[in-house]
């Protein structure tokens, strides 16, 4: 879809807008309603991307591919039991690395691929740290009913500063060696500064809600589907949520059966991320290996 970006930022600053008109509880239900219906859906097609990905078509790979898949959410979910600690520090990492690899996904292929995966890193994790430092005290509850541990201030301001200064220092290397991203460079300081006045105005749910479906699920979709078709068009959109629909009904009926046994919000808000986290591990996975496909694709047309 062209010019998306344009759409994208019509759109958040109308969510910035509706901050006014909206109380906190409306921008909570609305941030969970944008999250389980175009958030969940972006998630709800691994299946059929990695059977596309995956070039030895086999009678029963459908069934092995939905077991192993099955297999990693249970496996995040058993993590978040066990050792919340460590399960949250990881779906952070993954988290970050996610929203940067879908924002840069197409950096130039004479940057080692070290350097490319550090700065979409620390793209995506800047994002998170300027959404956790403008909600700190709601990031904290959210983290001690997860792991069980308390946070300082502090340590999240110094995680942003640190993080910022390397994020800058790549983009300016980035910048110098590279004068076909400099546009996009100039572009994403922009977004970046856009994201923070959202962060600032909203609730955690809903400035997180607006980031995550209009900046990164639906460019995911949109991705997907022109992996899966070779372009985009609405009747593939429609293909695509078809297709998804099985999943995306799974999906929501998990959620809803966490809300129903556990309805304080502090708990509820722990236990959403928490299985946002477990099916975030292998979705994360399988959008590394289309872009990468994809990436085959390009070399193999340039040859």
């Amino acid at each position: 879809m062209k010019n998306y970006s344009n759409i994208a930022i019509v759109a958040s600053f109308f969510g910035l807008w509706l901050d006014s008109f909206l109380s906190n509880e409306l921008q909570i239900l609305s941030g969970f309603f944008l999250i389980f219906t175009f958030g969940i859906l972006h998630g709800a097609n691994d299946l059929l991307l990695i059977k596309n990905i995956n070039t030895k078509k086999q009678s029963n790979s459908g069934i092995k591919i939905l077991g192993y898949y099955v297999m990693v959410v249970l496996i995040g979910i058993l993590f978040f039991y066990t050792i919340p600690q460590i399960a949250l520090l990881l779906f952070i990492i993954v988290s970050a690395y996610h929203f940067g690899e879908q924002q840069w996904q197409n950096l130039p292929n004479d940057f080692p691929k070290w350097l490319v995966i550090i700065f979409q890193f620390f793209y995506g994790f800047g994002i998170l740290l300027l959404l956790f430092n403008y909600h700190l005290i709601e990031v904290q509850n959210v983290i001690l009913n997860i792991a069980k541990i308390s946070i300082p201030d502090r340590y999240f301001i110094v995680l942003l500063q640190v993080s910022g200064i390397i994020f800058i220092g790549l983009s300016a290397y980035l910048f110098w060696k590279s004068e076909e991203i400099r546009k996009k460079l100039l572009l994403e300081f922009f977004y970046l500064f856009l994201f923070a006045i959202l962060f600032n105005s909203s609730s955690l749910i809903w400035g997180f809600a607006i980031y995550f479906i209009l900046w990164h699920s639906i460019p995911s979709i949109i991705d997907q589907i022109k992996f899966l078709n070779g372009s985009f068009s609405m009747k593939y959109f429609i293909d695509y949520c078809k297709a998804a629909g099985i999943y995306w009904f799974i999906s929501i009926l998990g959620i809803t059966v966490i809300y129903y046994f556990c309805k304080g919000e502090q708990l509820f808000n722990a236990l959403f991320f928490s299985f946002l986290a477990a099916i975030t591990f292998p979705h994360a996975a399988v959008i590394t290996e289309m872009f990468r496909g994809n990436e085959k694709q390009i070399k193999n047309k340039e040859a």
